[in-house]
This record gives C-alpha cells, sequence and structure tokens, in this order.
C-alpha cells in the first residue's frame, strides 16, 4: 500500500481515485465493510480505493483532548493494507488544516489534488471548520467536484452498534469477547520490541518487552496471546504491568513470553492478539514462587490458544 505524507504528490499517479475520510480508529466491523465497499467500487472502475486519514485525532487540537488510541496510526496502516487499500494519505492535523472551510477543503482535497472519481463518506463523517462538512454537502458539491458521492450507513451487531467509545470502554475493562466482537478481529497493539532488564531470561522465561505506541491497553494482568512476525503466527502469555515482584515503582509494560518461537526480535515491530484474560497481575514473595506461576500460566495459555478456530 502507498503512503502519502502531506501534500506529496502520489508517485506512482493515481488511478481514478474513490476515496473515503476519517479516523478510522479501531478499524472496526463498521470501518472494515466501509472500506471493503470503497476497495470493491474502486477495483470496478479499474480504480485506485484511497482513504485520507490523519496524523493525530482531531481532538487534540479542537479541545486539547488526547484520547488513547485503539489503533495507533502505524496500525491503522497495517489494517488497511490488509483490507485492500491501494494508498492511504496522511494530513497533519493542525490548527491551520482545522480552519479550512468545509467547502474549501473538498475543493482542495477530493478535486484538485487528488481528483477523485467517487467518495464513499460514513452517515457520521464530519470533516472542515466547525464540522460543516458532511455527506449532504457533498452530495450537493459533487458536480463542482466532478465526481459521484455515495453515503455509507451505520452498521450494527443486532442491539450492539460498534464504536471507538465502546470498544475503548469494553478493552478498559478486559471484556475481550465484546471488543473483539465489534472490531471483528481480537483486540491487538502494534508495537516494536524494546530492550528489556532480561530478567525474565534470568528465571528461564525470556520476553519480548513491547512498546505498543501509545495504544489503548487491557487492564493489568496475564493474558493467552498470539503473536504475529513477519506474517508467521506464535502462542504467547502475555503480561501487562509492572512487574510487583521484581520491581519497585515500575512503569506499565507490556511483555510476551513466546510458547514456540526462540530467536532475536530486538526492534522489530509485532502485533499482539489478545485472546483470553487468565488471571490479574500480583505479587509474588520471591522469583522462585514467580517462576512457578509463570510455568502454570504458560500451560494454561497453551490450553486456551489450542482450541482457538
Amino acid at each position: 500500500m502507498l503512503r502519502i505524507q502531506g501534500h506529496q504528490a502520489p508517485n506512482p499517479p493515481l488511478k481514478s481515485p474513490i476515496v473515503t475520510l476519517g479516523t478510522f480508529d479501531g478499524v472496526h466491523i463498521g470501518h472494515q465493510k466501509l472500506i471493503r465497499e470503497l476497495v470493491s467500487w474502486a477495483h470496478r472502475v479499474g480504480g485506485d480505493a484511497i482513504i485520507i486519514t490523519f496524523d493525530q485525532h482531531p481532538r487534540v487540537v479542537l479541545s486539547g483532548l488526547e484520547p488513547l488510541s485503539i489503533t495507533s496510526l502505524e496500525h491503522r496502516l497495517v489494517l488497511f493494507e490488509r483490507l485492500g487499500v491501494d494508498a492511504c494519505v496522511v494530513l497533519e492535523f493542525n490548527k491551520d488544516l482545522a480552519s479550512v472551510s468545509a467547502e474549501d477543503f473538498a475543493l482542495q482535497y477530493f478535486r484538485d489534488w487528488l481528483n477523485a472519481q467517487g467518495a464513499l463518506l460514513g452517515f457520521d463523517c464530519r470533516f472542515g471548520r466547525g464540522a460543516r462538512g458532511n455527506i449532504d454537502l457533498l452530495q450537493k458539491m459533487s458536480p463542482d467536484l466532478g465526481m459521484e458521492v455515495r453515503a455509507f450507513e451505520q452498521q450494527s451487531l443486532g442491539s450492539l452498534v460498534p464504536s471507538s467509545t465502546a470498544i475503548r470502554k469494553a478493552i478498559r475493562t478486559a471484556d475481550l469477547q465484546a471488543a473483539s466482537a465489534m472490531l471483528g478481529r481480537p483486540v491487538s497493539i502494534l508495537g516494536q520490541v524494546v530492550e528489556g532488564d532480561r530478567r525474565g531470561s534470568q528465571i528461564g522465561f525470556p520476553t519480548a518487552n513491547i512498546d505498543p505506541h501509545h495504544e489503548i491497553l487491557p487492564p493489568f494482568g496475564v493474558y493467552a496471546c498470539t503473536v504475529s512476525i513477519d506474517g508467521k503466527t506464535y502462542k504467547a502469555v502475555s503480561n501487562i504491568g509492572v512487574r510487583p515482584t521484581v520491581v519497585k515503582n515500575g512503569e506499565p509494560t507490556v511483555e510476551s513470553h513466546f510458547l514456540d518461537f526462540e530467536g532475536d526480535l530486538y526492534g522489530q515491530v509485532l502485533e499482539v492478539e489478545f485472546h483470553s484474560y487468565l488471571r490479574p497481575e500480583k505479587q509474588f514473595n520471591g522469583l522462585d514462587e514467580l517462576r512457578t506461576q509463570i510455568s502454570k500460566d504458560t500451560e494454561q495459555a497453551r490450553r486456551v490458544l489450542e482450541e482457538l478456530p
């Protein structure tokens, strides 16, 4: 997938772009259905499926509040590519962009820069100064924009309507089943393996210490997980927490011990999927007791993961 930063000229040039616009935090089932429809439309007309998104959540600039992301920008780009998107335009959301009127935004980005042939927007999509831009405005402007404009309706799971707010709440309360249902995939984080203190290796359970790129995390505790590395998936048991047995006043970390992989992962970017909450984090009476519990956690995680479809 081609990543286009700012006002960078697309290289190679885009073909008959069909575009959508949004933050798409979580890339949940509603987002996925919209993106699949976008890709289908683009490919039917021999064009490219294009997503316009932002480098940070607009609320950071508009209200000074920074909501924890379900999916970081880098994670969203990975998920977009899996869905078949051809290119993603990443705009810097700053005060200048926030001051652009909805009409000028549509003319500047959809028509003059991308020469879009079509646009598919979610029912709640807003853009431009004061969030005045929406699907109705874009449809009224379609003759001036020279493109077809389609609306994508709200999606639901029976009585449950997927939303980033509801998904954040489910993740924070370790309701992995509800969060996964709305996401259409397991709860996951994307992060880089960073240098740790190697305490796991010292007690026989080496771990990968993962920087989750500011993504929201489930509560402290131990989880049965799978981890994707270079297109391959491995079973793991992961701990989220402050490691009270070995560290005093520690910072929260994400550590994954692999059940069927050995190797140096420092610097690599991994995707960790959380399948089952095993137990809360607790402080043990020394390393021997901790080692015994980790062994039990590992066996429990293996049993849970073997039952996955």
